[in-house]
């Protein structure tokens, strides 16, 4: 695959971005126990331990790392179906999104989270010495980091479970591992000490409170329509996010701490998170909404065909759920083209909303049309023959040729 269609895909920027989180979860307080360890398995400040050796260590432990977030990777992408179904229960979505808030609470110094020392000095015995004993010290070090990865990587679960995709899931984690693995790679060349808590530790932690937060309200999203109503695909739109946002950075989202004494300043962190929070929740939803097309889009399935076989039209019918990302790339990024738009003005269109995927209903229409996964984009021909299927997110390219085909 070459740069341009990473591009169009997305995969560019998913990869870069769950590589920067997983570097700015190396600078959070539950990968400083990791620290020491590290160092001495490296032997980083050791005379008689070369950098290459020490740099060949970091690599097998960043590996291990990097085995155990794969793992979980495929993990998520196999049970993606009924993980993905289970995001439109309320039982289930309303708990993560607690959990999500609780996190935010922590990042924002409402209390301390970490892993007990008891259960620390025991993971820290895992392994030996070597390539072998850093690669099994790898596999644990993710879990004494998890007061603090658990989030990011329940957000990088989550939308790996909807591309029902294995490579991407392994691929993805283990890009997240790489980005956690910068800090001790610098170690294992440098021998580098970490500079003390203070201001910038307080602004990592402010970052990740409100991409929580962010998390919580994208989960939330299904259940609490309301959440939605702000979604605007226009120029306008995007505008208003940029000055929210900035306007919430400059009174101290970011910077300030509500560890300060003054009630004032605390009340400056407090509005600036409001803004920020809802700043990047309305550029979330500009990023999730399709643009203006002049399409009808019937919500019958079964009348479309109808129409279309006594006109000798074809039909284009796309299954859909709130919690299916690529069901949403689909809508923002292929059918929202223009090229792509036009060409589809000759379909009768036609959604099905799986989002409550254990309706008697949608089982049916699902079976109806052999649609197994999400999304799931059947083309049927003037005829009433389905002639082509489509299970995962394309770009226009890909999709303006499969259109052509049907008549």
């Amino acid at each position: 695959m070459n740069g341009s269609d990473l591009l169009s895909h997305g995969l560019l920027i998913a990869f870069v971005t769950v590589f920067i989180g997983g570097f700015l979860t190396s600078l959070t307080p539950c990968v400083y126990p990791l620290i020491p360890i590290t160092v001495s398995l490296f032997g980083a400040r050791e005379e008689d331990v070369s950098r290459v050796r020490a740099i060949g260590l970091a690599a097998a432990y960043v590996g291990g790392m990097g085995a155990m977030y794969a793992a979980l990777g495929v993990f998520s992408a196999l049970a993606g179906k009924s993980f993905g179904t289970q995001l439109a229960d309320a039982w289930v979505v309303v708990p993560i999104a607690i959990l999500f808030l609780a996190m935010a609470a922590s990042m924002f110094g409402a209390f301390e989270l970490s892993l007990p020392s008891s259960m620390q000095e025991r993971l820290t015995k895992v392994g030996g010495k070597g390539p072998a004993g850093a690669f099994g010290m790898g596999l644990v070090g993710g879990i004494i980091a998890a007061p603090c990865t658990g989030p990011v990587l329940a957000s990088i679960l989550t939308y790996v479970a909807t591309t029902h995709s294995v490579g991407l899931g392994a691929s993805l984690l283990f890009t997240y591992a790489l980005g956690m693995g910068i800090l001790f790679f610098l170690i294992a060349a440098f021998a580098v000490s970490l500079p003390k808590s203070g201001a910038w530790m307080d602004a990592v932690k402010s970052v990740f409170g409100i991409f929580m937060i962010e998390a919580a309200l994208y989960y939330l999203r299904p259940i609490v329509p309301a959440l939605g109503h702000f979604a605007s695909a226009t120029p306008r739109g995007l505008w208003i996010a940029i000055g929210l946002t900035a306007a919430g950075a400059a009174l101290g989202a970011i910077h300030l701490s509500f560890s300060y004494t003054t009630t004032a300043v605390r009340a400056r962190k407090a509005i600036g998170v409001l803004l920020v929070v809802a700043g990047t929740w309305q550029g979330t939803l500009y990023f999730l909404t399709p643009r203006e097309t002049h399409l009808v889009w019937g919500h019958d399935e079964l009348a479309a065909v109808a129409r279309a076989k006594a006109a000798h039209k074809p039909v284009l019918i796309d299954f859909f759920a709130e919690w299916c990302l690529p069901c949403k790339e689909l809508d923002v990024r292929t059918f929202s083209k223009p090229e792509v738009a036009e060409e589809l003005a000759r379909f009768e269109l036609a959604k099905v909303d799986c989002t409550a995927d254990d309706d008697p209903d949608v089982i049916a229409r699902k079976q109806r049309y052999d649609a197994k996964t999400l999304p799931a984009v059947i083309l049927i021909d003037g005829e009433g023959n389905i002639k082509a299927r489509v299970d995962k997110f394309i770009p226009p390219a890909q999709m303006l040729p499969l259109l052509k085909q049907i008549h």
